[in-house]
């Protein structure tokens, strides 16, 4: 948990102070992906590796510098042949002594060689374990740490560069700079409660109401980009429902651009939802395909009809897929009924069929579309797209998590609470108080310990 300075406020002096009792031991782990590959990477971190140098390479190395080396087992016989890299505390990844050992892909060798690092008293490392010490460490804040798995992560190019950016210090920044704007702000409050002498006018002079507007203004724009960085990360989850035979296989089919699910002219093909991943404009959609929705005594047909709506209770979009040649009728109507809250987009497919062109409502809601011949498909990505809340944020948007997204709308409940406060200034505080630590949690300079464990287990092994 950060540490206050002098004046009460949390700083990013203390984020290297989180865990006093934190114990850099020396762990390892291969830090290549499981397989056989040209080059495999087995890595160390800890307080004092010379030792394991000494062991393993026979060999003092020069910090920073690669040196060609045999990797020993302790008879002193080579296990593999590569380059030895030794980084000096506190300038490494984890911020303190590092060694890389990169050696051949073969998953043999690079298991002998980690069994070497543990016979020298290492231990294995914890998925996420070197990333968390450079967190503890003050090497990164969480949310750069996040961007490392999420950059391995990203499903998209568009993903890779908003994670880049955010590993790069972007989303930070605009969260530190609002903090600062808050600490201010605080100060100015604090000094009012302080001093009784002085009253709200002081508050007035200072233009105190002014500056939380203005904090506002760009908590907003803060946080639009932070749900478009989620919505890259996340991606959506689109489920098409309908009665049998409307075409929601052959849509699949055809938002996937190949078959993915099989399309005949019986009715209840599908029984199983068949769930594809697509991308728009760099945006992840996954597509359920879903089985047909109507009356029937088919216990296995009633059994994917089940599983229809629970995969509708999980859909942040449902597409309701109607017959242009019948248009809705009074099942369709009931199901729009079922559906609730969901946001829900009305497509009349199989216009190929009745000679009418591809068009979109005036509110929207409703496309006008052919699966088979991928007219309207176009109109239909788009709009999917726009009900998710996307636009094209170009090349300043960074990643998000649900957890900064979900802090971020702490701190603006705040701080309108704050702006509701008028003369009570003791509330104003409070409210300016809970706003900078929820904004705080999502660089981790206030987060539980439990927190930063969920975090970094979701790490792969090395990393």
């Amino acid at each position: 948990m950060a540490t206050p300075d002098a004046t009460g406020f949390f700083s990013p002096s203390g984020w290297s102070r989180r865990i006093a009792a934190y114990s850099p031991e020396p762990i390892a782990a291969i830090a290549t992906a499981s397989g056989r590959g040209g080059i495999g990477i087995v890595r160390l971190s800890g307080s004092a590796i010379e030792p394991f140098i000494l062991g393993l390479t026979g060999k003092k190395l020069s910090p920073r510098r690669a040196t060609y080396s045999n990797f020993l087992d302790a008879t002193g016989i080579s296990l593999d042949v590569g380059i030895a890299l030794f980084f000096p505390a506190p300038h490494s990844y984890t911020g303190e002594q590092v060694l890389e050992l990169q050696g051949h892909g073969g998953p043999m060798v690079l298991q002998g060689v980690l069994e070497r690092c543990l016979e020298l008293g290492a231990r294995l490392a914890e998925p996420g374990e070197f990333s968390r010490r450079a967190f503890l460490n003050g090497k990164l804040d969480l949310v750069q740490a996040e961007a490392v798995a999420d950059l391995i992560d990203a499903g998209s190019r568009e993903a890779a560069r908003s994670a880049l950016r955010s590993l790069e210090g972007e989303f930070s920044n605009r969260i530190h700079d609002l903090r600062d704007a808050l600490i201010q702000l605080r100060m100015l409050v604090e000094a009012t409660l302080d001093f009784p002498e002085e009253d709200v006018n002081f508050l007035l002079s200072a233009d105190a109401w002014g500056r939380l507007a203005g904090i506002r203004a760009r908590l907003d724009a803060v946080f639009a980009q932070a749900r478009q960085g989620a919505l890259l990360r996340e991606g959506l989850n689109v489920v098409l429902i309908g009665q049998p035979n409307v075409g929601k296989s052959s849509l699949l089919n055809c938002l996937a651009g190949y078959d993915a699910a099989i399309v005949t002219e019986i009715a209840g093909t599908t029984r199983d939802p068949v769930r594809e991943a697509i991308q728009i404009k760099g945006v992840s959609l996954h597509v359920i395909d879903t089985a047909g929705l109507r009356e029937t005594e088919d216990p296995v047909e009633k059994i994917g009809i089940e599983r229809t709506w629970a995969a509708v209770a999980k859909a942040d979009i449902a597409v309701l897929l109607i017959d242009a040649q019948h248009g809705v009728g009074e099942q369709e109507s009931a199901m729009l009924v079922q559906l609730g809250g969901i946001p829900v987009l009305t497509v009349h497919n199989k216009i190929d069929l009745t000679d009418e062109e591809p068009r979109i409502s005036a509110d929207g809601l409703e496309l006008w579309i052919s699966a088979r011949t991928a007219q309207g498909i176009d109109l239909l990505r788009g709009r999917l797209l726009q009900l998710a809340g996307w636009q094209a944020a170009g090349e300043g948007s960074f990643i998000a998590r649900a957890r900064h997204v979900c802090a971020l709308r702490r701190t603006s409940a705040h701080l309108e609470a704050a702006a509701t406060c008028g003369k009570q200034l003791e509330f104003l505080a409070e409210e300016l108080r809970l706003a900078q630590a929820s904004l705080s949690e999502i660089t981790g300079e206030f987060s539980a310990d439990d927190l930063l464990g969920v975090i970094f287990s979701e790490f792969c092994i090395g990393k």
